[in-house]
């Protein structure tokens, strides 16, 4: 590893290696020896308020591989050694040393489910536990919608995982009604790693174990979960993995996956997914580039649904969209979002009435304009400063909140 393409750098105690909101990271850090402290000046939901990592762990990966901002200031707590890796050598670095890539995308994959986790319990406060009991309830839900191909599959699901389960009876009943088989039996093969999915098929449900990753070769996959009704979460297209949580880490999935027209997709197993990570960095170099991404994309929505102000979660919507597109904030810079008012309220999630009456507080801020229907900022710099300002005050806010709880 201490490789000439790797550069060493030494800290001396009490210096900061990483600051957080560093624009334009181009590096991660691996420790050699001593003690680093990582901490965010006010933490999300889902995570610590600090971590303290010792040689072997790492930091600053989420920033490097996304391209976005520091998310966390890193200082040395002793003199400290690290490695430095630049974004450009990860592939080198998971081909000397395969474990590091692994133990990155595990941590990540945990990470992830943590802040997903989150954002479910602040977005719907009904969010059920993943297990696959549930399954027989995705059934239901997909027959009273009248989309029998999706309620047979988790019908035979269910009685595949919970052949004794307390619904195992009306699973039955209810795939003899709509003369189904018990079991599946026209999807692919497991065992073959490409595989073509038909239009409007479920690859896989919410709520059932999951042994394999997809990486999409052609067509489009929707991501999908049932809170009340079913929430399209994102579309997939070439290129995209999907299911990598589950291979990772054991749990049911989170989600589930519908094909969106034809599908063909490479399938990884368990098995053949560290042979593929050695055998091909640029395959660890993707996943971890996306898992990065949606992994900054999750930690931007909580700290948005942090904020308490209706406000103050508008402006920061429209930031977090520059932010995604990577777009250089600086002064008088103006940009023109392709989407209006109607779109921006239900990003935020609020109800339309009360959206409006936001809006119009909005649109009173001499930088924010609507023109042909379509929001306008006139300066990115004052953008972010108002978002900062509403994230400050949510912080104050929390603060107070916390003493007094400490008080009473």
């Amino acid at each position: 590893m201490a490789d000439m393409q790797f550069k060493t750098e030494n800290y001396l105690a009490n210096s900061f290696v990483m600051i957080e909101g560093k624009k334009n990271a181009h590096n991660f850090y691996i420790i050699r020896s001593g003690r680093v402290k990582v901490a965010k000046e006010n933490p999300v939901m889902a995570e610590e308020p600090y971590a303290i990592l010792g040689p072997g762990d790492f930091f600053g990966v989420i920033s490097c591989m996304s391209g976005h901002a520091r998310l966390d200031t890193a200082i040395a707590l002793e003199n400290v050694s690290l490695i430095s890796v630049e974004r450009e050598l990860f592939g080198l670095l998971i081909q000397k040393n395969p474990a590091v890539a692994m133990k990155i995308i595990r941590f990540f994959s945990r990470k992830l489910r943590d802040f997903d986790h989150a954002i479910t319990n602040l977005t719907f406060k009904n969010a059920i536990t993943e297990d696959p009991t549930h399954l027989f309830n995705i059934g239901d839900y997909y027959l009273k919608k009248r989309s029998p191909k999706h309620a047979i599959y988790a019908f035979q699901r269910y009685l595949q995982y919970c052949p004794r389960g307390e619904n195992a009876n009306a699973a039955i009943q209810r795939l003899q009604t709509m003369k189904a088989p018990l079991k599946i039996s026209d999807q692919p093969s497991t065992g073959q790693m490409n595989r073509v999915y038909k239009d409007n098929t479920m690859i896989f449900s919410e709520y059932e174990p999951g042994e394999e990753l997809f990486i999409i070769q052609s067509g489009k996959v929707k991501i999908t979960k049932i809170v009340d009704e079913e929430v399209l979460l994102a579309v997939l297209k070439p290129g995209d993995i999907f299911g990598e949580m589950a291979l990772l880490d054991n749990k049911p999935r989170s989600a589930s996956a519908i094909t969106f027209g034809d599908v063909t997709v490479l399938a990884i197993n368990k098995q053949n997914f560290e042979n593929m990570v050695q055998q091909q960095p640029q395959l660890a170099t993707r996943l971890i580039q996306l898992l990065s991404e949606r992994i900054w994309t999750a930690y931007r929505q909580l700290e948005n649904l942090m904020i308490k102000s209706d406000v103050g979660r508008i402006y920061d919507t429209l930031l977090i969209q520059i932010e995604k597109q990577k777009i250089p904030i600086e002064a008088k810079k103006s940009h023109n979002f392709e989407f209006g008012s109607k779109e921006l309220i239900n990003m935020v999630g609020l109800p339309p009435d009360k959206g409006d009456v936001i809006m119009v507080q909005v649109l009173e801020d001499k930088h924010m304009k609507l023109e042909e229907g379509k929001i306008f900022c006139t300066d990115l710099q004052e953008l972010e400063k108002t978002v900062h300002f509403f994230k400050k005050q949510a912080a104050l806010e929390r603060k107070r909140e916390a003493s007094k709880s400490k008080n009473y």
